[in-house]
């Protein structure tokens, strides 16, 4: 039931999300959706734990309704990724475009 509301409250962008920007590397994490922002507020902590421990700095948090086309923006690459996205041959990443 809880995850059939959270799709609904997607649908119409009215979901929480947690954004995270990062200035080394330069990039804007989405993670969600979340039905309350006390959720996102408490999950946060462990993304924000997973980006010091792959050594990203200039973190800034912001937890609020919206609906991201993208879930990671990597602006010092130039390059956006999709988590649902799966390479056809395990292992490899998307080439990026020229």
């Amino acid at each position: 039931m809880k995850e059939m509301l959270i799709k609904i409250l997607e649908f119409f962008g009215l979901a929480w999300w947690v954004e995270i920007v990062t200035d080394s590397p330069r990039c804007t994490y989405y993670f969600g959706p979340f039905l309350e922002k006390s959720e996102a507020d408490t999950a946060s902590l462990g993304y924000i734990d997973d980006l010091k421990q792959e050594g990203a700095s200039g973190i800034s948090l912001r937890v609020s309704r919206m609906k991201p086309d993208e879930l990671t923006i990597a602006d010092d690459l130039g390059e956006t990724f999709d988590r649902d996205r799966v390479p056809a041959f395990g292992g490899q990443l998307p080439r990026p475009s020229v």
